[in-house]
């Protein structure tokens, strides 16, 4: 009875040295990888950012000058005209070798300014979004997480408002619904981001099915 035992244990200890053995190169191969790459990024020489897709904030369009004596309001506000004369790009998602890469190495802190700027905009634009529509001021809160969106932003709650202000508070019918739920599938396929499958399924949207 002890052979088989013995055995077993033996054949048990091979495949897991095996295991580890090939987890450990798999492993070095991804930081050979890596350091590779961030050699080359870090050689890489500076170059134009003209092509980058950079974000303008419409504010013609948005409701500023209407937060009266509500502080939240206020202060949404004020964050956002602050960035009125700043570069703002979404990033999200791509790691700095890869920016180092595409742009060159010179680049990397501009670049790591514009995301940060990005970062203050939909956060504030979250926060503004979700004051007015606190205060019953539906379309307006409409306007304001409708443009975060069309940023691509990956805060969940914009996507979870804005379906909400859709389908229970701007009086849509139902083919109205869908079609405003249709036309952001789009973008949350599109996002990089770990919280692009939580607002999929916000949207309800079966990507297994889409994709068969």
């Amino acid at each position: 009875m002890k052979f088989p035992f013995l055995a077993s244990f033996i054949l048990l200890c091979i495949f897991m040295n095996f295991n580890m053995r090939r987890v450990s190169r798999k492993t070095e191969q991804r930081e050979e990888d890596f350091w590779a790459r961030e050699s080359q990024a870090n050689n890489t020489r500076k170059k134009s950012l003209d092509t980058l897709d950079y974000i303008h904030i419409p504010f013609d369009i948005l409701p500023f000058g209407t937060a009266g004596d509500n502080p939240t309001l206020q202060s949404a506000e004020d964050e956002l005209l602050a960035l009125k004369d700043e570069k703002i790009v979404n990033l999200t998602g791509i790691s700095n070798t890869d920016l180092k890469l595409e742009y060159g190495t010179a680049n990397i802190t501009v670049l790591s300014q514009y995301d940060q700027n990005y970062t203050a905009l939909v956060c504030s634009l979250q926060k503004w979004g979700k004051e007015l529509y606190d205060v019953g001021r539906y379309e307006d809160a409409a306007k304001v997480l409708e443009f975060a969106v069309k940023t691509r932003t990956d805060i969940t709650g914009t996507y979870r408002l804005l379906i909400d202000l859709y389908q229970t508070k701007l009086g849509y019918s139902e083919s109205e619904i869908q079609k405003k739920l249709d036309g952001l599938v789009p973008i949350a396929k599109n996002l990089n981001s770990l919280s692009r499958g939580t607002i999929l399924k916000l949207l309800d949207y079966k990507e297994e099915a889409a994709n068969a």
